[in-house]
This record gives C-alpha cells, sequence and structure tokens, in this order.
C-alpha cells in the first residue's frame, strides 16, 4: 500500500497534480453556481421591472 502512494518515486508530481486538479474543477463549480445565481437576479430583476411598467 506504501508503494502505491509513494508512486514509485513520482508521489509529489502525482498527488500535486491531482490536488490541482480538484481545485481547479471545485473553483469551476463554484465560479457556476455563482454565475447561474447572478443570472437569476438579473432575470428576476428585469421581470419586477417590466411588471411595472404594466
Amino acid at each position: 500500500m506504501a508503494e502505491f502512494f509513494a508512486m514509485g518515486g513520482y508521489a509529489f508530481f502525482v498527488w500535486m497534480s491531482l490536488g490541482i486538479t480538484a481545485v481547479v474543477l471545485v473553483a469551476n463549480l463554484a465560479w457556476a453556481s455563482m454565475s447561474h445565481r447572478k443570472q437569476l437576479q438579473r432575470i428576476s430583476r428585469r421581470v419586477r421591472r417590466e411588471n411595472l411598467k404594466t
């Protein structure tokens, strides 16, 4: 098992690349979620504004 985690001497590079990939994926999900929320708020404001005009 220890040999698996050592990755044949390349453990630092392998685990760093996996860590960076995980951080990028989480950041991408967070950005998409925030962007979606902002877009829903814009739509809501636009609908309210259009309803006030009529």
